[in-house]
């Protein structure tokens, strides 16, 4: 009677262990998602791939227990259990792992030593699994994380894919920009070219016309020069006195 009493105590001992146990590590998962930036999640637009802000919060604070399930779901009675749950304040969030807009989480209801683990993509659950034992539970949880990678992998690739695109497109912009500035900057250079030719064909002309002018008037001027020196002797030969 005493070992069956002993037994019993140590069971309740162990109970009590393995629920403050359990209480601890959801206190600290639940801290450190409350810890974690608001706005981790990148995407700003509500349409992106990758979920908004609020999907990317602890299951417990992002409005999964309020929003509506697709319909036909083989495990819609252990959803809207979780859900209800969920509403209540019942269950605590002891992991989550998100992989783009889809997500993976244990849940733990102590009260019957309950574990919900769920795979979801943003506020939609799409898989609940419900046991009593923490080692399948964690084996689910585990091969759901995993589920998230895989089904995110193609979501990813293309969020990466437009940013690199989005950069291709802001480089081709500059160098638009720039090629843009360079060519007016051509096209001024050309214009004053031209222009600078121009003028420079205008001066020669101008030169040669100057020169023609130059030589006729120095031609001119020797002409007169001549007379000049012809009338001067002539003037000089008549006021010569004449011979006795």
């Amino acid at each position: 009677m005493k070992y069956k009493n002993k037994w019993r105590h140590g069971g309740v001992l162990w109970a009590g262990a393995v629920v403050c146990t359990a209480a601890c590590a959801a206190i600290t998962a639940t801290t450190a998602l409350a810890a974690m930036p608001a706005g981790q999640d990148s995407s700003a637009a509500s349409g992106n791939a990758l979920g908004d802000a609020s999907a990317r919060r602890g299951l417990l604070a992002n409005g999964a227990a309020d929003e509506p399930q697709a319909p036909g779901n083989g495990a819609n009675g252990s959803i809207t259990e979780l859900q209800q749950m969920i509403r209540d304040g019942k269950v605590m969030e002891m992991r989550t792992t998100y992989n783009g807009s889809y997500g993976a989480s244990m849940l733990f209801y102590p009260d019957q030593m309950t574990y919900y683990v769920a795979l979801f993509q943003q506020k939609k659950f799409w898989r609940v699994i419900k046991t009593q034992t923490d080692t399948r539970a964690e084996a689910v949880y585990a091969d759901f994380a995993k589920s998230t990678a895989q089904l995110a992998a193609s979501e990813i690739s293309r969020e990466k894919l437009q940013a690199e695109n989005a950069f291709a497109d802001r480089l081709i912009a500059l160098q638009q920009n720039r090629a843009n500035r360079l060519q007016a900057d051509v096209d001024v250079a050309r214009a004053q070219q031209s222009q600078v030719v121009d003028r420079q064909a205008q001066q020669q002309a101008a030169i040669v016309t100057l020169r023609a002018q130059q030589d006729a008037a120095q031609a001119e001027l020797r002409a007169l020069q001549t007379k000049v020196q012809d009338l001067q002797r002539q003037t000089d030969g008549d006021l010569m006195p004449m011979s006795q």
